[in-house]
Parts: C-alpha cells; sequence; structure tokens
C-alpha cells in the first residue's frame, strides 16, 4: 500500500502552472499552494472544493514567503517569524478545506524550506511550531501529520513534538548516495523519462528501493510517493504511475 501525492494549486490569478483537474483524477493526497510561492485565494478554494468532490485528502505545502522565485529561493527567515508564516498558511487553506466540506489532513512544506528542513534544526523546529500553531487553533481534533524526507530534522522535530510523521520518496527526482535529493541546479536532477519514473515507483512500492544517481541502492520505508505536478505532462505520468501500481497489485491509498 502506498499514497500518491503531488503538488497542486500552484498558480497566481490567470497564471496557471499545474493541471488541477487532470492531477485530481490519479492522486490520493494533494499538496495544496498555500498563497506564499503560489496559490491566491480563489485557486485555493477551487482546488479544496475538487479535492473535496473526489475524496483526496487536502494538504497543506508551506513554503518561504517567495512568490517571485516560487519558493525554490534560499532565505533566512527568523524561527519565530516562520513559525507564524507557516501557521498561517495552514490556516488561510483550513477555511477553504472546511468550507468544501473537508479538512487539511497533513503538511508539507515546499522547495527550498523542504531541503532547508532536512539539514537545519532551528528551521526544522520553526516548521513543526508552526503546525502546532495551527493545531491549537483547530481546539479539537489529531494532531496534523508533517510529510518529509526520511531521515530529516523536519520529522525527527514533529516526532519530538508528538505530531505523526510520514516518510516519502520522489517519483522523478534523483538522489545522492546519502539519501537526500540532488539539487535543481545540478544536471539530470529531475527524471523525464516517464519509463524511467514507473520503474522507480514500482520498486519502490514493492521492494522499499530507490536507485542513487551514482547506481547506489538505497532502502527506503516511504509511505508516500510524490510527483511533482509542474513537470510536463504531470498528470499522464501521475495516471500511469497510478495504474502501473494497480496493475502490480499495489493499493494506492491516503495515508491521512
Amino acid at each position: 500500500m502506498i499514497d500518491l501525492n503531488a503538488d497542486l494549486g500552484e498558480g497566481f490569478g490567470r497564471w496557471h502552472l499545474t493541471d488541477d483537474e487532470a492531477l485530481l483524477a490519479s492522486v490520493t493526497s494533494a499538496n495544496v499552494a498555500c498563497g506564499y510561492h503560489a496559490g491566491d485565494p480563489a485557486t485555493m478554494r477551487r482546488v479544496c472544493e475538487l479535492a473535496a468532490e473526489r475524496g483526496v485528502r487536502i494538504g497543506a505545502q508551506v513554503s518561504y514567503r517567495d512568490l517571485a522565485g516560487f519558493g525554490r529561493r534560499a532565505m533566512d527567515v527568523p524561527a519565530a517569524e516562520l513559525a507564524a508564516e507557516v501557521a498561517y498558511q495552514i490556516g488561510a487553506l483550513e477555511v477553504f478545506a472546511r468550507a468544501a466540506g473537508s479538512a487539511v489532513a497533513y503538511v508539507k512544506p515546499h522547495g527550498a524550506l523542504y531541503n532547508r528542513a532536512v539539514r537545519d534544526g532551528e528551521q526544522a523546529a520553526a516548521v513543526v511550531e508552526g503546525v502546532r500553531l495551527a493545531r491549537a487553533a483547530r481546539g479539537s481534533g489529531p494532531p496534523l501529520p508533517v510529510l518529509g524526507l526520511p531521515g530529516s530534522r523536519l520529522l525527527a522535530a514533529a516526532a519530538e513534538a508528538g505530531l505523526p510523521t510520514v516518510e516519502e520518496a520522489f517519483a522523478d527526482r534523483a538522489y545522492r548516495p546519502d539519501g537526500t535529493l540532488v539539487p535543481r541546479t545540478e544536471p539530470d536532477a529531475v527524471l523525464h523519462d516517464p519509463d524511467q519514473v514507473v520503474e522507480r515507483s514500482l520498486r519502490l512500492a514493492r521492494d522499499g528501493e530507490l536507485v542513487a544517481a551514482d547506481g547506489g541502492l538505497l532502502r527506503s520505508t516511504a509511505r508516500s510517493l510524490c510527483v511533482h505536478g509542474d513537470t510536463p505532462a504531470a498528470a499522464r505520468l501521475a495516471r500511469r504511475v497510478r495504474e502501473e501500481l494497480a496493475a502490480a497489485g499495489v493499493t494506492v491509498r491516503a495515508f491521512a
């Protein structure tokens, strides 16, 4: 059994990057942009309504405040400020998720914040504090799970704070031998060959293995598989990954 997630709602005004409706036909969890790297209120509302209609779990994809750089530029944000901004983004998405008859089911950082929280304990703790603030505002219900890279400081901080953690792997990203992602600034960091992406997805789901850029094997206990929504033909790729997983006897189901 594995969850299939993708980044959705990555647009602003008349500009749209992700094919949200097509992706929602394949994924089980939607990482919805919350306005800081992409996603205006109307887009957030529309994606939440579509996800709720299809029974897809809604996740808050929180980011550094970086619309111009799509949340992929390195930034130094004080911990207290970052915690408040993470809580703010979750709260904004919660409004639209609740209005659609659903709720925010988990939190996943985006871009530079995701990568920074792999190694930076202070930034990781700030993200977790933001999740806790958003949870306190709810007043009831279970704590929000945090989705992230196995072995990251983010998941360690979340576990220490008593939050559920979910490990994820990337179907379309190259890995370093230490299990971290090859930076997008390096060649072949993003995989575009559909056959390679499908083979990687099947190997992860069936064998718990990933192949690093140097050819070495990485063991993985990831419960969620990410297909990036902003890659070319992402919707077709997500559909094929799900179909191939089902054909191999793998149950594709949301973790939250």
